[in-house]
């Protein structure tokens, strides 16, 4: 009750009305003004900005068709190589004869392509499902390449057909000649199992590789044709490289991703 007193006393004493009134400094005003400036300008940012990001993956340059690995249904010693690597063969197309108890037999072709890897050799002695040689699916030996992509199975959903995608391509000096340009064509609906993808690029060790941190997702990459470059794909220098690319050559891809406004990583 005295403090009480105290302060009622002090609000009618009128000694003190003519003292001046205490304003904020213009220093403080400044302060005050870029501060609500920033908070405006950041304001709209969340609601009418857009960031935009990126997301990495292993892949490799393949055709369409993918590749087999043809395995020897005999067990015996090769004879005879009749094929050569990158030469195309026909579905039944002599590839290896191998001496088995019963006589000569002849492992063929499964499937139209061109030979890329011969495993057998003259000499050799194969078991029953050893290698013999792996087989590109093609039909045509100008048909494009494309990238195939193997991504964590919970990045698909973050892709879209059409997403542009710049490719940094192993046998190719990225400082020289920049990076291959191409874009998202499909994603995979589910995630593919190490079988999967050995059956569709026809090597176990590559796929073991993309499989190494549980079932990817698998996306194709459509590359940009170009009739201005050597590579016959478009490049983000002027001319990339001086020569055309091979089929299973290793690619790191960089997908762009949809730009998002901050404001939806606020919504639920």
């Amino acid at each position: 009750m005295q403090f009480r007193q105290k302060a009622l006393s002090k609000l009618q004493s009128p000694e003190e009305l003519d003292l001046p009134v205490h304003f904020a400094r213009p220093q403080g005003r400044l302060v005050l003004a870029v501060t609500l400036l920033v908070m405006a300008a950041a304001g709209v940012w969340v609601f009418t900005g857009s960031v935009s990001s990126r997301l990495s993956a292993a892949g490799i340059l393949t055709h369409s068709g993918g590749s087999y690995l043809l395995q020897s249904p005999y067990a015996g010693q090769v004879t005879a190589v009749l094929a050569e690597e990158g030469r195309p063969v026909s579905a039944g197309t002599p590839l290896v004869e191998v001496a088995t108890d019963h006589g000569t037999r002849t492992v063929r072709a499964v499937a139209q392509g061109r030979v890329t890897t011969l495993a057998a050799r003259t000499g050799s002695v194969l078991t029953t499902g050893a290698d013999v040689a792996v087989v590109e699916r093609v039909q045509n030996p100008d048909e494009p390449l494309v990238a195939m992509l193997y991504l964590p199975g919970d990045s698909g959903g973050a892709l879209s057909p059409g997403a542009p995608v710049d490719l940094t391509v192993q046998s190719v000096p990225r400082d020289r000649f920049g990076m291959l340009r191409g874009r998202v064509e499909a994603v995979g609906h589910a995630p593919q199992s190490q079988a999967q993808i050995s059956g569709f690029l026809g090597d176990p060790r590559l796929a073991a590789q993309f499989a190494r941190q549980g079932d990817p997702v698998a996306v194709v990459v459509q590359l940009e044709r170009s009739s201005a470059t050597a590579s016959g794909y478009r490049w983000t220098s002027a001319g990339g490289p001086p020569y055309r690319l091979g089929s299973m050559t290793p690619v790191t891809a960089a997908v762009h991703l949809a730009a998002q406004r901050p404001v939806d990583w606020l919504l639920p």
